[in-house]
């Protein structure tokens, strides 16, 4: 079977969880024997289109304008011409050659123009791989006004993207309780974990080294930095923490408000916090694969339940996971059900605290919870799970 696989960004170009898992999703569809191929934009093109190989998959690029840590207006700009650009440069090859599914990943939410044409041209099925409800968060932080123009623009092609898929995978079983009583749809709703490739990397204590942390347990961060994820949240941690001469924070990454962590991090003398920037996939496999506890936090007014992408990163490396999130999220059952790390409810800053020190103090438990975190990535969040769950799902369907 041809399988087109549609994001906005992939390896090696990007830096971001999405490009990787979606790469490993593709090598997993290649391993259980079928052609694939990505469609994807790119900011660097000089020319309409590039055709490239990697790891056996087929990529086809397309010329698009910046979508990734640029001003709000000219993303939004560049994603809503996504589908547009995307079919006047590739055209030729979509018609050429026909493919047996669809699997696309949102965000962005601006691919149901291009999702309906290759249906009509390929008539095939499609899955959607929905890991953001866009413009619904954006909406909680106040970031767009609800009911105002901005987010008739953006629910339009929401519902677009929604309505050209034949099943939706949402990341938990809360997503799925929420997207149902919210957004209407007829479409078949169902659970689709993220997933990640279990090949963890060896630590050879470089970053550890250059970075002067030898004799520290290292709380480390990578991914986005910005309003979604309350980073601030951290930076208290941190500052709650002064006083524990063993623990480091690490934090790695780029967005929206690295600039207001570099600030707070000055006014509040903060020692024990290293700010870097974005790196490569395999310079940060390497940085995980040499500290000792994974950190997330999400923002405490987000309504939906979002389950981040750098958690899997954590597993692979049997880490323990630390985290904060918002209210009724089912990360925390879910984590701490494998006995995989702890959780609190952003705001719950006492908790945050002492259940930082118990993994900072307690060597023991610290790698017993991530040799859990391990174990539950091979059952519950493997690739090879994912791919599985998106060919069964649709075999099943009318088609």
């Amino acid at each position: 079977m041809k399988i087109c696989l549609i994001v906005d960004d992939y390896l090696p170009e990007s830096k971001k969880v999405a490009a990787k898992m979606m790469h490993e999703l593709a090598c997993e569809f290649l391993v259980q024997g079928h052609e694939v191929t990505v469609i994807t934009p790119s900011e660097e093109l000089d020319h309409s289109i590039d055709i490239s190989l990697l790891n056996g998959i087929t990529i086809w690029r397309f010329k698009s304008g910046k979508i990734k840590n640029v001003g709000k207006i000219q993303r939004a700009l560049n994603e809503t011409l996504l589908s547009h650009r995307a079919w006047r440069s590739l055209k030729p090859l979509i018609k050429q050659n026909k493919h047996d599914l669809i699997v696309y990943y949102s965000p962005s939410i601006f691919w149901g123009n291009l999702v309906y044409k290759l249906k009509k041209i390929w008539g095939v099925p499609s899955y959607l791989i929905l890991r953001d409800f866009f413009p619904q968060w954006a909406i909680d932080q106040g970031l767009i006004r609800s009911k105002s123009f901005i987010e008739k623009y953006f629910r339009f092609f929401e519902t677009k993207n929604y309505d050209a898929a034949d099943t939706i995978g949402v990341m938990s079983p809360k997503n799925k309780e929420w997207f149902e009583s919210i957004i209407q749809t007829k479409r078949p709703i169902e659970v689709l974990y993220n997933w990640a490739a279990n090949t963890p990397v060896n630590s050879n204590s470089h970053f550890r080294e250059s970075l002067g942390l030898q004799n520290k347990i290292v709380y480390f961060y990578g991914g986005n930095i910005g309003h979604a994820q309350d980073m601030m949240n951290i930076v208290r941690l941190a500052k709650n923490m002064c006083e524990e001469k063993k623990a480091h924070f690490v934090l790695v990454g780029a967005g929206d408000e690295v600039e207001v962590v570099k600030e707070a991090i000055d006014k509040e003398h903060l020692s024990n916090i290293t700010l870097l920037p974005s790196v490569s996939q395999e310079v940060y496999k390497q940085m995980l694969s040499e500290f000792d506890i994974g950190l997330f936090t999400l923002h405490k007014n987000h309504t939906t339940h979002n389950f981040p992408g750098k958690l899997l990163g954590y597993m692979v490396q049997g880490i323990p996971i630390l985290g904060s999130i918002n209210p009724g999220n089912d990360l925390k059952p879910v984590i701490e059900g494998a006995n995989a790390g702890l959780i609190s409810a952003n705001g719950e800053d006492t908790i945050f605290l002492a259940n930082a020190l118990k993994l900072l103090h307690n060597d023991q438990y610290r790698k017993q919870t991530g040799e859990n975190a391990k174990k539950l990535l091979e059952q519950t969040f493997s690739v090879e799970a994912a791919a599985s769950h998106i060919l069964n799902s649709l075999r099943i369907s009318k088609f």
